[in-house]
């Protein structure tokens, strides 16, 4: 999308909202809702299964905790009927297949750009959206560019535009390189016929990749919800917060009725799902040659789901993000403080002796980060590996390494003319570890390095170095109900020949209280272990 040169005027207010602000805080509303209601995943009619479990005077969010341990437990026999597929999996797969279209979708994006484009042409810029004939053939037969959008607009906007064409392809039955393919055809069909501007290559690498590994992850998590409810058909609350997280999935099963009413199937997987609510205090900010203010004081809203959880009995790796991790930040400060996801392409389980178990291959990622003084995004390719350790007879760990070349953005948030940021190929690394002890706490670490470099850059002269780290320690206080103490360092380096060296760093210390889905063990998966191991859990 190119920068609009209008602004939308809030009903009912003065105030002005550019329209990727309008779009920020739209999605962002979205997205909160969908998350900060725990009892959405939980059954309505199971019964519950531990009298002596939270008796504090909650009784619908025990209710609802209870419900949910009772289904998604990890700790099962690794030879009981619920460690196996589903024995309904099989017909669902068959529904699907039988029911699926090529057509519809294309047809859905079709018709959604065009509603698209007539809505940004009346309501936010004539000049940039009044495509013509006339701008249709010349994007066809001349020069790809990259554009100079808002960071927020071509980092964020495009990967979630991307992510809505790959969503009406998954929920009409394609499977997940099918829907790729809709991604990329979408945002060609919009960069040539969706603006009045020259096609942007940078927009068609986001919206094209970046979409799927957006797209996916939420398609997954909409569809488990869905699969979760212990009706033959899910209740209205389940599917209003399927809508929620996967608004494609919700238009196709509400519009084309039974014909897409199959739940896809996810195989029952180990998952490990929190909600953190609280306050984030700016610890340090330093930032030097670049005059910019950061808010001390800020609300904040953590949402993670680990989705495939290596080790368990029956569950496979045969498509792709069978495996993958979510995470979204929101924060009062900047709306979008973080929106990360990594998920399995292609790999194969391993195991070292009893107690290790994992997955490794090529994995798909993409990141969207922003501290409020400066922020990074890239969508890459990485190898790496996910694995469980029992190495005591109390404590596991859990961890992801990965490293890779993505495509990628680094720059401050408020810079000076056309772009303040600077786009190139990105050299990138992950590694996550987590300490469980026991069934009390656990130990968050995590460390993501960024290099922006001059390769394939727009501006061949110069790159960013950008590392954020996480330490969280979170202490179970009774049932899911739990306190969280969490530290960030994010720091960014930047070096260009014409400017003096850059060097920002904003460290943040944040106090969170934490809702926990799943059952007593943090996601530790299990399995058959050494006797000792055995004996300890």
């Amino acid at each position: 999308m190119k920068m609009p040169r209008a602004v939308l005027k809030a009903w009912g207010k003065d105030k002005f909202l550019r329209s990727g602000e309008f779009k920020l805080i739209f999605f962002g509303a979205v997205w909160v809702f969908a998350f900060i209601a725990p009892m959405a995943f939980a059954d309505e009619d199971m019964a519950p299964q531990n009298e002596t479990t939270l008796k504090l005077g909650l009784p619908l969010l025990i209710d609802v905790h209870e419900k949910y341990v009772s289904q998604n437990s990890t700790d099962r026999s690794p030879t009981s009927p619920e460690a196996e597929a589903q024995p309904n999996d099989t017909i669902r797969t068959a529904e699907i297949e039988a029911n699926k279209s090529y057509l519809l979708p294309a047809g859905e994006i079709v018709a959604f750009n065009v509603f698209l484009n007539r809505f940004n042409y009346y309501l936010i810029d004539k000049e940039v959206y009044g495509s013509t004939a006339q701008t249709i053939r010349e994007n066809l037969t001349g020069r790809w560019v990259v554009d100079t959008d808002p960071f927020a607009m071509n980092q964020f906007m495009h990967p979630y535009q991307g992510s809505v064409y790959f969503g009406l392809a998954r929920s009409a039955g394609l499977d997940f390189w099918d829907s790729m393919k809709y991604s990329f055809g979408g945002s060609l069909f919009w960069e040539i016929a969706g603006e009045s501007g020259p096609p942007s290559i940078n927009d068609l690498f986001t919206t094209g990749f970046g979409g799927p590994f957006l797209g996916e992850p939420l398609f997954r998590m909409a569809n488990l919800l869905l699969e979760k409810s212990s009706d033959e058909q899910p209740s209205f609350w389940r599917e209003v917060g399927a809508a929620a997280i996967c608004p494609t999935l919700g238009f196709t099963r509400h519009v084309f009725g039974d014909r897409f009413r199959t739940v896809f199937e996810s195989h029952n997987p180990a998952v490990y799902t929190y909600l953190r609510l609280g306050w984030n205090k700016v610890d340090n900010v330093f930032d030097e040659f670049v005059s910019q203010q950061a808010k001390r004081d800020a609300a904040t809203a953590d949402f993670r789901m680990a989705y495939g959880l290596p080790g368990k009995s029956g569950y496979t790796y045969t498509r792709p993000f069978d495996y993958f991790d979510f995470e979204f930040t929101a924060s009062s400060a900047n709306v979008f403080e973080n929106i990360m996801t990594h998920g399995l392409l292609y790999g194969k389980e391993y195991a070292v002796g009893d107690a290790y178990h994992g997955v490794w291959g090529l994995y798909g990622s993409y990141d969207y980060i922003s501290p409020q003084t400066f922020r990074v995004s890239s969508t890459a390719l990485s190898v790496g590996t996910t694995a469980q350790w029992w190495f005591s007879k109390n404590f596991v760990l859990q961890g992801t390494a990965l490293g890779g070349l993505g495509y990628g953005a680094g720059g401050i948030t408020h810079g000076v003319g056309e772009r303040d940021y600077h786009y190139g190929a990105t050299p990138q690394a992950l590694l996550a570890l987590r300490l469980l002890f026991g069934e009390r706490a656990n130990l968050d670490l995590t460390a993501r390095s960024y290099y922006v470099s001059d390769v394939l850059s727009t501006e061949d002269r110069g790159s960013e170095r950008i590392f954020r780290g996480e330490a969280a320690f979170t202490v179970r206080l009774h049932g899911p109900h739990a306190v969280t103490l969490k530290y960030n360092s994010s720091q960014r380096n930047a070096s260009y020949p014409d400017t003096p060296d850059t060097h920002q760093s904003v460290k943040t210390l944040s106090l969170l209280y934490t809702y926990l889905f799943g059952d007593a063990k943090f996601g530790a998966v299990e399995w058959l272990a050494p006797p000792e191991v055995q004996e300890s859990r």
